[in-house]
């Protein structure tokens, strides 16, 4: 889930992650989720975060883990690299931005 917003003393992009403790009993395991999940967001977020510099867009995103099960980190990293180039496209100007000159 992510929101826009106005404040221009917001940072470009933002995340927070959350995992379940209904499905995950063990804090241990909600760790090690959330801390894969950012770790794959930290290490494909550039993409996203450029988009948003070239429109001056703030965005607040928010990652949710509700599978049933303990992901790998090759899937947790192929998804979330589909959400932030979803993300990125929907950022993306059908037409091309005019350079300033």
């Amino acid at each position: 889930m992510y929101k826009v917003v106005d404040d221009i003393n917001q940072p470009l992009l933002q995340a927070g992650v959350s995992v379940g403790a209904k499905r995950f009993k063990k804090a241990v395991d909600r760790i090690r989720i959330k801390r894969l999940l950012r770790e794959s967001y930290r290490l494909q977020k550039y993409q996203l975060q450029d988009q948003l510099y070239k429109r001056n867009i703030r965005v607040v995103l928010f990652l949710i883990y509700i599978g049933p099960e303990m992901p790998e980190y090759d899937l947790v990293y192929a998804k979330t690299g589909l959400l932030i180039a979803r993300l990125t496209e929907h950022f993306t100007p059908k037409t091309p931005l005019r350079e300033k000159h």
